[in-house]
């Protein structure tokens, strides 16, 4: 008899391939999906408890039930690590995927009532070849468009309607092959990607987009107590990253993007990354890399997961 990796559904362990999420369920239906992507370093869950207060908040926020304690959920993330590690290489990093959803619709089959909630923790190896190029050349980064804007969906929630980070994908390979796919606001400050959060950096100020207008980011947290223990400023702001993505003019002199010394890229399945390039369709910008801030805070990171 085969055996292959295991899953957490609804509360038991299963063979993966044998976890089915019903065509009734909202989460298909109407992307109703709160999720979280967490990673091992030396084969140990990073940042564990946030991932799971992230988690939960999220669930909250978009009325998803959540019926497992942090306890019972940790315990599954364990017995993952530990059952699906034997499918793996000795040097094999492993990633976990949690998502929840209000569970099947009963007007779609005939019934007055939801749910039950449907709840799904996965993993698998950490996919390292899809960040080597970040090490090779830099990332690079392309605004593709903009973010989409709601008065409804709380900010900064991860969740998986994701239409728009796949056509924002397809666009990029499109006018910018190779780079990573960004959005900005409606005014071309707040930035971000699909893969993690990004940084601007003058002289030893750490510039991020502010929480709520982008996705919330353990791995952003993470490089701000880099900052801190490196003695860095770290500011919250919107700033023109389309602005970046242009050449500077000579009247430009003293502005903040002027200023700019270099940009990173912050995300779990990587940890810092430089960028040596900010484009848009029509124009771009080359940044050094890997400047002196993104040296400091990948060390940094290395000492943070050991």
């Amino acid at each position: 008899m085969a055996f292959e990796p295991l899953a957490f559904h609804n509360g038991r362990l299963v063979p993966r391939s044998g976890v089915a999420v019903s065509f009734h369920d909202a989460g298909i239906v109407s992307a109703v999906t709160v999720t979280d992507f967490a990673r091992t370093y030396g084969r140990t869950l990073f940042r564990w408890p946030d991932h799971l207060t992230r988690f939960r908040r999220d669930c909250a926020a978009c009325h998803i039930p959540l019926h497992f304690t942090d306890a019972e959920l940790t315990v599954a993330a364990e017995t993952l690590l530990a059952e699906n590690a034997q499918f793996l290489a000795a040097e094999d990093e492993i990633a976990v995927v949690t998502f929840a959803t209000p569970g099947p619709l009963g007007h779609m089959v005939g019934s007055p009532d939801n749910g039950p909630p449907t709840l799904v923790m996965h993993a698998f190896r950490l996919p390292t070849e899809r960040y080597a190029r970040f090490d090779d050349n830099g990332v690079s980064l392309a605004v593709v468009g903009t973010l989409p804007e709601s008065s409804v969906l709380p900010g900064g929630v991860k969740h998986r309607s994701r239409l728009h980070w796949w056509m924002a994908e397809k666009l990029a390979a499109e006018q910018n092959p190779g780079a990573v796919a960004v959005l900005v606001d409606a005014h071309g400050a707040s930035a971000d990607t699909a893969l993690g959060g990004v940084l601007a950096v003058t002289g030893e100020t750490v510039y991020r987009s502010p929480v709520g207008k982008v996705q919330d980011s353990i791995s952003l947290q993470v490089a701000k107590e880099a900052c801190a223990k490196l003695g860095l400023g770290w500011v919250e702001t919107a700033f023109d990253f389309e602005g970046l993505c242009r050449p500077l003019h000579p009247v430009e002199r003293g502005t903040f993007n002027a200023r700019v010394t270099e940009v990173l890229l912050a995300g779990s399945g990587f940890g810092v990354a430089g960028v040596s390039r900010c484009a848009t369709q029509f124009s771009h910008r080359d940044f050094p890399w890997p400047g002196p801030v993104c040296q400091q805070l990948r060390r940094a990171w290395h000492s943070m997961t050991g």
